[in-house]
């Protein structure tokens, strides 16, 4: 009997040590972590998908300069993309500016779907005035003037000389 409740406490202490080593992401093993890293990035590509599906649900949506959070009449750059990743659970600050601080930096060689790309504009170079969400291939799921919500390429118009910085948060 004794031999039996100590067979136990170690396997509890087995199981307790696998399953806080899993929720903390600690591995054992190259594979194991490769195989996190892995789905760590199809969970990003999944969740890059699922912002990018939401937010060409309102193309054609018109711009409103200063729209307010939260409602999906009108949108501004940062409003969009504040309500199109909460939709997915993923919090923003509302403005542009504020927006440009989470997450983590990328460099332009290193966009990847899902993104935020923050851009100048004109009369205000060198100030992050507009942010827009990167698709790949060059694409931007934005909003801004005429035309409101739309998919636009990073080499159109002015976009490609105004880029300021990228950041990924998911």
């Amino acid at each position: 009997m004794k031999n039996q409740q100590t067979w136990h406490k170690k396997l509890v202490v087995a199981a307790l040590t696998v399953s806080i080593g899993l929720s903390t992401g600690i591995v054992s093993s190259p594979h194991q972590a490769e195989a996190a890293t892995a789905d760590a990035a199809i969970t990003a590509t999944s969740r890059a998908n699922q912002v990018i599906s939401i937010g060409k649900n309102y193309l054609g949506r018109p711009y409103q300069f200063g729209a307010k959070a939260g409602q999906t009449r009108t949108f501004d750059c940062s409003s969009f993309t504040q309500y199109v990743f909460q939709r997915i659970g993923v919090s923003l600050p509302r403005t542009s500016k504020q927006q440009a601080k989470v997450g983590s930096y990328v460099s332009r060689s290193n966009l990847r779907a899902g993104d935020l790309v923050f851009f100048s504009i004109p009369g205000k170079p060198g100030v992050i005035n507009h942010v827009a969400i990167y698709m790949g291939n060059g694409n931007l799921l934005q909003t801004y003037g005429a035309g409101g919500v739309r998919i636009t390429n990073i080499q159109s118009g002015t976009w490609s000389s105004r880029y300021m910085t990228a950041r990924r948060v998911l």
